[in-house]
């Protein structure tokens, strides 16, 4: 059933407690801990800003990091709590506790308009334990609950699933619904020739996703280290490397569906190698590889070759619509990501709805500053993929059924 959004909730002067995924990358400069990427913070924006215009109490509450249950100074949100004054212009009050008398204090001197921000979510072993009283001590703080962390809606946890049982209405926020619009709605029945590209280390993490995909795809384009498996698998050498072995069956299986299904299931047809991942190591381009040719002893693949980025740029450019999740190598390192940045490039120039479904691929669009000629990013990595997958995700599950 569809659900409640923030829109649906009567929130003036009512204290609204929302889930945020404000788990931003920090460094440490100069003694003090120095948020690197804002961007999963300037996405809650419409949400908190639509409350404060709707004269509520906003109550932000998020994780940060993996402390392990207990607090621990460096993966305090008050960095965030100042990033967040200068964002929305306008005080953050932060309280140094997220359950207990101090954040009772400041919840209950909010007035109609103001934004406090809670402490670490995982400070407390409740949380990720999704603790009936943990969620509960939480729930005191809202008349309503909106989660638009859809980075964490995927985990049943304290403050995701847990606190809906406790307060009066449950709803989504702007970002989770923008989530849910693109990455279900807009993938339900896609504008063809519809092009999936999928890349990273591992068959594994992508087999329901590709399963699932196949039932919509014309084209699937496999870049990235899982491309190695399906080389195997058919037998072409791959030298030294990275290889599931395990999932060799896996993806015969795999190729065999695609064939059966009538999908161009396309791999890579040449790769960059090298013999040792560095900057500045040697590299050459395979040419074509077959059964008889492929990486060479002692070598291995880190990116497509230039073959394939043109075989997949013309794939690319007659589709309607593109989800791309995964690079197409190893792109952290500049001279193997030829072939991510030629993808994300490709993606820009097309007249195709694209969609950017999370982690290392929302890097890569990013780094190489086409971000805003993408029609979506999506900012949750798991939660994306399990969406695509077709799981049902806790975060969503929960909220209030719009009647």
């Amino acid at each position: 059933m569809a659900k409640l959004t923030v829109r649906d909730l009567d929130v003036r002067d009512k204290r609204v407690l929302v889930r945020v995924d404000f788990n931003v990358p920090l460094e440490e400069r100069d003694g003090e801990m120095v948020i690197t990427d804002d961007t999963r913070m300037r996405e809650s924006l419409p949400t908190i800003k639509y409350l404060r215009e709707q004269g509520a109490k906003t109550i932000l509450m998020s994780h940060l990091g993996r402390p392990k249950g207990k607090p621990t100074p460096k993966y305090s949100l008050r960095p965030v709590g100042m990033k967040l004054h200068d964002l929305i212009d306008h005080p953050v009050i932060f309280s140094h506790d997220c359950i207990g008398a101090d954040a009772e204090k400041i919840v209950a001197s909010l007035c109609p308009g103001d934004v406090a921000l809670l402490e670490n979510l995982r400070f407390y072993a409740g949380e990720e334990a999704n603790d009936s009283m943990f969620a509960e001590s939480l729930a005191k703080f809202g008349d309503y609950y909106v989660n638009d962390a859809f980075g964490a809606a995927h985990r049943a946890h304290a403050s995701t699933a847990g606190i809906t049982e406790f307060v009066a209405k449950s709803a989504m926020g702007f970002l989770m619904e923008k989530e849910l619009k693109y990455l279900q709605g807009e993938l339900e029945k896609p504008a063809k020739p519809f092009v999936v590209i999928l890349g990273g280390a591992k068959v594994s993490d992508k087999i329901g996703v590709i399963k699932a995909l196949m039932e919509k795809a014309d084209t699937i384009l496999i870049g990235g280290a899982m491309a190695n498996t399906f080389w195997k698998a058919q037998g072409f050498p791959v030298g030294k490397s990275k290889v599931e072995e395990d999932k060799l069956d896996l993806a015969r299986e795999l190729l065999s569906l695609a064939k059966a299904k009538g999908i161009n299931f396309l791999l890579p047809v040449d790769a960059l190698e090298t013999q040792e991942i560095r900057a500045g190591a040697p590299t050459k381009n395979t040419g074509r590889v077959t059964a008889k040719h492929g990486i060479d002893e002692g070598w291995l693949a880190v990116d497509i070759g230039r073959a394939t980025i043109a075989l997949f740029t013309e794939e690319i450019a007659k589709a309607k619509t593109v989800l791309w999740n995964g690079p197409m190598g190893i792109f952290e390192i500049p001279d193997f990501a030829d072939g991510t940045f030629a993808i994300a490039d490709a993606l820009a120039r097309s007249h195709a709805t694209t969609i950017i479904g999370g982690g290392d691929s929302v890097t890569a669009v990013k780094q190489a500053g086409l971000a805003d000629k993408m029609t979506f990013i999506s900012t949750g990595g798991g939660a994306s993929l399990e969406l695509l997958e077709g799981k049902e995700l806790p975060g969503v599950a929960a909220l209030t059924d719009k009647m």
